[in-house]
């Protein structure tokens, strides 16, 4: 943004693919509850939590003159020479805040989402020379998009090896334990048994925030990673970090975001440590009851569309969740359920195909079982959509009855 104008929020069209947001004109109403409107809950674009942070006002505005931030460089003394400061001083508070993740000693390495750093990692993990590419597994039903991103290049130095609960190859190989796990939402750990120290695993944390899942303990892993969109709900600035021990891993890492794309926006950078400051600041105020607190807003919000859902689901005989146990969260200071940001929809035997069915009957548009590695009965469902798609979504679901041999 030059000086102080500010930036409009870029909308959906109003479209067949999409609701109306908040914002949008009241002339515009009567679609919402059009039966001819298809409601995308595919992707996991984190709206939900434009109704709080349009009440920060002035909190977060951030003002970028037009001779700031012009270099590549950011401290050329540092190992990830083009991370702002203010940046890395944020996430590390942030992370003390909430109790998520240690990051003393620890090397932190920014990129442009969690998918630059995905491919970091895979990067440093692997050498040239190597022989056959190392294979890179996650337990299904895994992250749709790891097998793609994996082989996107078809790299000679790793390849995309399938369920990590069958990998039983010899050699080298990466695992990505994705907790809580997208799409299901259940806690995992690493499956591989690693032979003779051959194995290396990468932890996906985007998830591992207090509105979703109770905090159990700090995650303290060699290499794990963080997603500023699932955090807080600003997925367009695209920032992610990795938290890494290993210094070479990390100037390795370092290496690549600087070959891919020299660096990540600075702009990006300085507006994501403003708003992880407010969060900061404002938990401080929250304990003194002067303030509100962006994750226990976030927490109560998916707690009520979780219970929503679920009294939906429980109605009918159509549909099945996975059900989470209680566990106490540090952060909240009592015993908690998840809260995951999908819910993994499992169809009843007269419904083969998940996906196709509610694309098909309702215009609900989620996403398949197959792409996760799993069974067509099962579709993830975004839970972080606006107000109108969310109950919109729940309308549908609950005019569904119990289906048997429908197709």
């Amino acid at each position: 943004m030059c000086g102080t104008e500010k930036l409009s929020a870029n909308k959906p069209a109003l479209d067949k693919c999409s609701l109306p947001s908040d914002n949008d004109s009241k002339e515009h109403n009567h679609l919402i509850s059009s039966d001819t409107l298809i409601i995308n809950l595919d992707h996991g674009d984190p709206t939900v939590y434009e109704s709080f942070w349009s009440k920060m006002g002035e909190k977060c505005t951030l003002v970028i003159k037009g001779n700031d931030l012009m270099s590549y460089m950011s401290d050329m003394s540092r190992l990830c020479w083009f991370l702002e400061p203010e940046l890395e001083e944020a996430i590390k508070s942030l992370h003390r805040v909430v109790g998520n993740a240690v990051v003393e000693d620890r090397y932190v390495v920014v990129g442009t989402g969690s998918t630059q750093l995905y491919q970091a990692v895979l990067y440093a993990l692997t050498a040239p020379g190597g022989g056959d590419p190392v294979k890179v597994v996650c337990a299904a039903p895994y992250y749709s998009q790891y097998q793609a991103e994996t082989d996107l290049l078809c790299s000679g130095l790793f390849k995309w090896g399938g369920d990590a609960s069958a990998y039983d190859k010899d050699g080298a190989y990466i695992e990505v334990v994705t907790s809580p796990n997208n799409p299901d939402g259940h806690i995992r750990e690493a499956v591989v048994k690693s032979r003779r120290g051959e194995g290396k695993v990468l932890y996906d944390l985007a998830y591992y925030w207090p509105q979703y899942t109770p905090i159990t303990r700090p995650a303290d892993f060699d290499i794990m990673y963080f997603t500023f969109s699932k955090s807080t709900g600003h997925a367009g600035s695209r920032i992610g970090w990795a938290l890494v021990k290993d210094e070479e891993i990390a100037r390795k890492m370092t290496r690549f975001i600087e070959l891919s794309s020299i660096g990540v926006s600075k702009d990006s950078q300085i507006r994501a440590a403003k708003i992880m400051g407010t969060i900061c600041d404002n938990y401080q105020d929250f304990e003194s009851g002067n303030s509100e607190s962006f994750f226990e807003f976030a927490h109560q919000l998916m707690a009520k569309r979780w219970k929503s859902l679920r009294e939906v689901v429980e109605g009918s005989e159509a549909f099945s969740l996975p059900k989470y146990p209680k566990e106490y969260c540090l952060f909240h200071g009592e015993y908690t359920e998840a809260y995951p940001a999908y819910a993994w929809l499992k169809s009843s035997e007269g419904i083969e195909d998940c996906e196709k069915y509610l694309r098909e009957h309702c215009k609900i548009v989620g996403r398949s079982g197959r792409r996760f590695g799993a069974d067509p009965s099962f579709v993830r469902v975004s839970m972080l959509s606006r107000e109108e798609a969310f109950e919109q979504f729940l309308k549908r679901l609950l005019s569904i009855k119990g289906i048997k041999n429908q197709n």
